[in-house]
Parts: structure tokens; sequence; C-alpha cells
């Protein structure tokens, strides 16, 4: 989600309301912070989904299509893996009591959320189909890690899609009764996960469709496992809102809070809108928009549940899309997914508003006419890109973090590396290395950055890290106290509950 999707968003939400659209305000509109994050990855200038999420949800950059490693990690090297693991803020939001949850419209096991609980050398080993067969005894697949292994067997929610990774070949899809699951060790993860609640008395409960998740008890369940599709979840403007439809991303984050908010330590919750990024690589801008917007109204039913001025909130992404917008003259109040309200100067062709840097969108010579009647209401309209791709690739540019609650104008201005958002969300909600910030200043100890490593090195600088810098929170807010921006004084001060939005993330601090 760059600042195009977000900008041609907000206009969309407005012309949906009835107004011309240029002057609404989605909800982070209004969030008091605002700073941007370089996505870029260890070895890739453009940033690729699970390394940038390894650097959002962890605090350090790693390599393109690894995910939950630190730079040593080699993409399929399954050896590799095993000394460059890292913990994310979901390790240590549990390490402090806190109830723990991620909400999706992807795969469970996708490569967003992977990053907040698995460690592998590929994106890909979402089950064990495919892992090497060589790599099988010694790499878990992320479905199994997620199950087996902490902190995926202790987090309290996980809704999302990708039972075809849970299941094993030989079962059979409970909606799409044609398909089977992919797993060559002939496991059903779902059953083994509700042994595994079973054995701790934990109490628990699987639900597959929304009927199920509607009738779920927060307070007879503390443990909620759904996965409502085969793969990914449904987009918004093809979702059955019906009871064995999916439940919207909106519905996902009520009941993941209804169950989080019950434990008194807090929470700590990640909501993905992981579907925008799938309909921007389709150059399909309408489903992108319709998407992102569906994130807001999830992030809109959060805000009621939680005390804004004592919940940290932080809107994000992983990495930007090479969407843009232009027109020449074009008049307020014109269709954002229509075409431009000039034609060529060139060829007098009609081209549309939002136009994508790559993707399926190209035709030589241009893309295919566009019917300036139908087509800001065609969902299924693929917009006109520059450069011929069977998908669009990621942008490389900043992404914006907004930032609302505690400590957000402290800790999010101003450029800063992607892995310091980690860092900045550990520090205000006292979890990892800033453990001790909140029982009082003068028995806390602030963890200076590790030393840079040489350019090529792998090493860990310093013994520790990942062979680059990573900026710790704790040091650059000591060189904000220095520039005078803020004081010592606010910023050894213990906040009260703090929670998280990203891509939508929530850490709740609790008592």
């Amino acid at each position: 989600m760059g600042v195009a999707t977000s900008t041609a968003a907000r206009i969309l939400r407005g012309q949906r309301l009835g107004k011309k659209g240029e002057d609404h305000e989605l909800a982070w509109d209004a969030f008091p912070a605002v700073a941007l994050a370089k996505t870029y990855n260890m070895d890739a200038q453009i940033g690729e989904s699970s390394a940038c999420a390894t650097a959002l949800m962890c605090g350090v950059k790693t390599n393109f299509e690894t995910v939950g490693l630190d730079a040593r990690g080699r993409f399929e090297n399954c050896f590799s893996s095993f000394s460059s693991r890292v913990t994310s803020l979901i390790d240590w939001a549990q390490e402090s009591g806190k109830a723990t949850g991620i909400v999706t419209n992807t795969r469970i096991t996708h490569a967003t959320p992977a990053a907040l609980y698995g460690h592998s050398p590929s994106r890909y080993w979402e089950d064990d189909s495919k892992v090497p067969p060589a790599a099988r005894k010694s790499c878990k697949d992320l479905a199994r890690q997620l199950v087996e292994n902490e902190p995926g067997r202790n987090i309290n929610v996980l809704l999302g899609g990708g039972r075809r990774h849970w299941l094993p070949k030989v079962a059979h899809d409970p909606e799409q009764t044609k398909e089977e699951g992919r797993r060559l060790d002939g496991r059903n993860l779902i059953d083994d996960w509700a042994r595994d609640k079973k054995k701790r008395a934990l109490k628990a409960d699987y639900v597959w469709n929304k009927g199920q998740l509607d009738e779920v008890d927060p307070d007879k369940v503390d443990y909620l496992l759904g996965l409502f599709s085969y793969s990914h979840m449904d987009f918004e403007a093809d979702r059955d809102p019906g009871p064995s439809g999916d439940p919207s991303l909106a519905d996902m984050a009520r009941s993941a809070l209804a169950l989080l908010l019950k434990n008194p330590k807090g929470f700590f919750l990640v909501v993905e809108g992981g579907r925008i990024d799938h309909a921007h690589h389709y150059n399909n801008a309408y489903r992108a928009l319709d998407e992102t917007l569906a994130m807001e109204t999830a992030l809109l039913a959060a805000l009621a549940l939680v005390n804004p001025t004592e919940t940290l909130v932080v809107v994000t992404s992983d990495h930007s899309h090479v969407l843009t917008m232009g027109g020449q003259a074009t008049p307020r109040g014109h269709p954002i997914l229509g075409p431009d309200s000039k034609v060529s100067d060139v060829d007098g062709q009609p081209y549309s508003t939002l136009l994508y840097g790559n993707g399926p969108g190209f035709a030589s010579p241009r893309v295919a006419p566009l019917n300036a009647s139908t087509v800001a209401e065609d969902k299924n309209q693929v917009h006109g890109s520059a450069a011929p791709r069977q998908w669009a690739t990621h942008g490389g540019e900043d992404v914006p973090v907004y930032a609302l609650g505690p400590l957000a104008t402290t800790l999010f201005t101003g450029t800063f590396d992607q892995s310091y958002i980690p860092h900045a969300i550990a520090y205000s909600a006292c979890l990892g290395e800033h453990r001790l910030r909140c029982q009082g200043l003068e028995n806390y100890t602030v963890l200076p950055p590790p030393a840079p490593a040489a350019p090529d090195s792998c090493a860990p600088a310093g013994g520790s890290g990942a062979g680059q810098p990573v900026v710790v929170a704790s040091s650059v807010m000591a060189d904000d106290v220095h520039r005078g921006k803020t004081s010592a004084a606010s910023l050894s001060r213990p906040v009260e509950i703090v929670g998280v939005v990203v891509v939508v993330f929530f850490v709740c601090y609790g008592k």
C-alpha cells in the first residue's frame, strides 16, 4: 500500500459517499504521526514480501524470499537457516505474557504472516510438498512450525486462509470438494492443532466459515483457529457475505479482539489486508482499492473496541506497487477508476487516470480501448501498464507509516529503515530488549545499536545481528533528545496500554 494506492482509495471512498472525493479522509489520514519507511532487502533494491515482513516484524533486514532469518540465511539452503533465525514481535509479546493474534485474508502461511512465527530459507515452503526431499528431515515447513513450534503454537488467534497446506493429500477440502490437501506426510495439522490445545487443557475452537465464526463465544474460547478458504480468501468484491461464505477483514478483527481483550496483561494483534498486493499484481486497480477500503473498515472496527489514547496504532505496508496516478487538467470529482478527462495528445486515444509501470495491462501498441461509461464500475478492468509482464512487480519507493497513540509522534517521524518499526513498537510497549523500561528508568539500560559489518560480510556484526547495522529504537530516541525533539523524562514514562496496527498491527499493554 504505497502513497498512490492510499490516495486513490481515499478518493474512491469519497466518491462512493457521493462526494467529489479528493478532500475525503481515510481513517489513517487523521493520525498525528506520519513517516516513511525504506523497503529494500539486504540483497535487493526492490523489496519482496517475506523479506520486507521480516524487517517489519523482526527488526532485521534479510534476503529476498527468505523469512524469519537474518542475512546469513540463503534462499532454499536449509542448513543456512539453523544459525540465522531471528525472533519477532509475537515472541517478545508472548514473553511478556500478552495474548497474541494474526488476522489476514491471505493464506495464514503466506509470506507476510509467516514472518511472525516462521523461520525458513524459502517463503514457498508452506507445506512439506514444497520442501526439497533432502531437507524435509531437517527443515520443517511453515505450517508445521505454526502448529508445533513457539511462538506459533501459543498464538491465541489465527484467522486467514490456506487449508490446503494443513490437510493431507488424501483429504478433500470441505468447500472446494474436488480439491485435496497438499501435505505428503499424511498429517492433518488442523487436528494436530486441536489435539495440542486439548493436551494442554486449553479452551480451543476451529471454524471455517463466517457462520461458525459468528457463533464463537469468546468467554468459552481462549485459542481460535479459523481457516476460511482452500487458498487465499476471496476478494472483498467477490466475497459471499452469508454464513457459508468468508468473513470480512473487519469481522475477523472484531472476533480476534473479543478474545484478546480478555488478557489483563494486554495483547498483540496483526491484521493484514494482503489481497491489496494480489490485485495490484494483476493490474486490477478496482479490487486493489476496494481491498484498501476493506482494510480501513477493519481498522475502524478495531478502533471502536480499544481506547486510542491507550493504544498505539501503526498502519503501514511491507512494500509498495507500481501504481501511478496522473492526468491533464482532470476536473475535481472525476471518477478515479475511469479514463482521464483528456485523450492522448499523440494518438487521440483515451488512457486511465490510474496506470501501472509494468504488468499484464500492456498490449502493443497500447492497452485495449477504454469504455468511459463502464470502466469505473467494472471490477474486472485491467488498467494499462507501460511494460509487459505476466504480473506486475512491486514498487521500490518508501512506504508511508501512520501512527496514533502513546509515543506515536516521538517514535514515528522522518524517514527510517523498515527494520526500525518493530524496535520502536517494542520500546513503546516495553517488549523484548526494552522490557525493563516500564519498571523505571533507573533499572533500564539502553542498548546501543550493533556496529556495522564490512559491506560484503554476512557474519553478524559484533557477534549479533545480520551483518548490517540494525537501528535500535532507544538509540534513535537518544539522538532525538540531543536534537531537542523531546525530553528524556517523557521517554522514560511508562505507557499503560499499547496496541499496534500494520498492514494492520495491534499490541496491548495491559495492567
